[in-house]
């Protein structure tokens, strides 16, 4: 960290936790004092707390040249829209809502160094922005937000909760498997995505029960890291775009949000062709159907139910929600059909 901060004048994003305050006295004293720090990150950056945190920027005594995110993805994701920000998120929230006002955005190099393996932040040039007053979520994307190094150090992720280990990396099996039925898709992603999606499904069984096993760790933070690279070419896809009303509507969080309904979408992808069929055959076999069942059996061990209803979803909206969802940005990158898609998710509402 020290030679990656290279002596440049740093702020630090990180949460308010025993942990996280261990880290930064550490990095304090190699790399010296960061000219501010951000330690109260919301699990979903909001819009009314990053407008106080931007704030804190603008009133630091002296600017910031590089941002050192330390945390989750939430961390990452909140960095990145103080890279944008030049400390007033006004200008951030303008573009967000009206794309318009790119001029007036900044990019202040971030150094990422995730404690989780599931968002892939750390490799990707957008954040997500939730504005929960309104019931929507933005999606911040820059290319200047790329961070400028990221530190991968499953050291970091040991001893994470098993329940957040679960969430943050069936985020990552999304990320993979939503890269693939994606109209962006292409070679190089598809075999980032293969690769990450194989390693997780025969990784996370194992970690759930082992949390603190450093090597199984590792498969991990290679896993998201994978599945990070991949998505970072495509974006997300439909059950991405599904998550966002079960998040800010039932208090899901992120990442059962958007894996509970993979074996449904799987399901749909029968007959898939191409690239998106090839790769789902490299990470399933050639049945579709038995490939979502065992998946579904993965959620299942991992405590993760499939029926929209044990969230407190019933069928009519679970309906309206898809319906919605496919119009949505993210949705428009699914390569699967409406009706398809309808008729997959009969057997999950019924």
């Amino acid at each position: 960290m020290p030679q990656l901060i290279g002596g440049r004048p740093y702020a630090l994003v990180t949460y308010g936790e025993p942990f996280f305050d261990d880290l930064t006295a550490r990095l304090s004293h190699m790399a010296g004092a960061p000219t501010l720090i951000v330690n109260d990150v919301a699990p979903n950056p909001d819009c009314r707390l990053l407008t106080a945190q931007c704030r804190r920027f603008a009133e630091a005594s002296s600017r910031a040249e590089v941002i050192v995110a330390l945390g989750g993805g939430s961390v990452i994701d909140s960095a990145k829209v103080f890279a944008a920000a030049g400390g007033d998120f006004t200008w951030v929230r303008r573009f967000l809502e009206t794309k318009d006002g790119a001029d007036a955005l900044t990019a202040t190099p971030i150094i990422a160094v995730p404690t989780t393996a599931g968002t892939g932040s750390e490799v990707t040039c957008w954040a997500t922005v939730w504005d929960e007053a309104n019931e929507k979520k933005y999606s911040l994307a820059r290319p200047s937000l790329y961070p400028e190094a990221a530190l991968i150090d499953p050291l970091l992720m040991c001893g994470k909760p098993r329940a957040l280990t679960i969430s943050t990396g069936l985020d990552a099996l999304s990320h993979a498997l939503e890269s693939l039925w994606n109209v962006n898709a292409n070679p190089v992603s598809a075999n980032h995505a293969v690769a990450a999606a194989r390693r997780i499904i025969d990784t996370m069984p194992k970690l759930a029960g082992d949390l603190d096993n450093v090597a199984l760790r590792s498969d991990m933070a290679i896993a998201s890291l994978s599945a990070g690279l991949a998505f970072s070419n495509t974006k997300t896809a439909i059950a991405h775009s599904l998550s966002y009303p079960l998040t800010l509507r039932h208090n899901l969080p992120h990442g059962i949000a958007c894996s509970f309904s993979l074996p449904m979408i799987l399901r749909s992808m029968r007959g898939a062709d191409g690239l998106c069929g090839e790769a789902l055959a490299r990470i399933f076999g050639g049945d579709i159907d038995r490939g979502a069942a065992e998946l579904g059996n993965l959620l299942h061990t991992l405590g993760v139910s499939t029926d929209p209803k044990c969230y407190g979803v019933g069928v009519d909206e679970w309906h309206v929600l898809i319906a919605e969802a496919l119009m949505g940005e993210r949705g428009q990158n699914f390569l699967g059909s409406k009706n398809a898609l309808l008729k997959s998710a009969l057997p999950q509402a019924a």
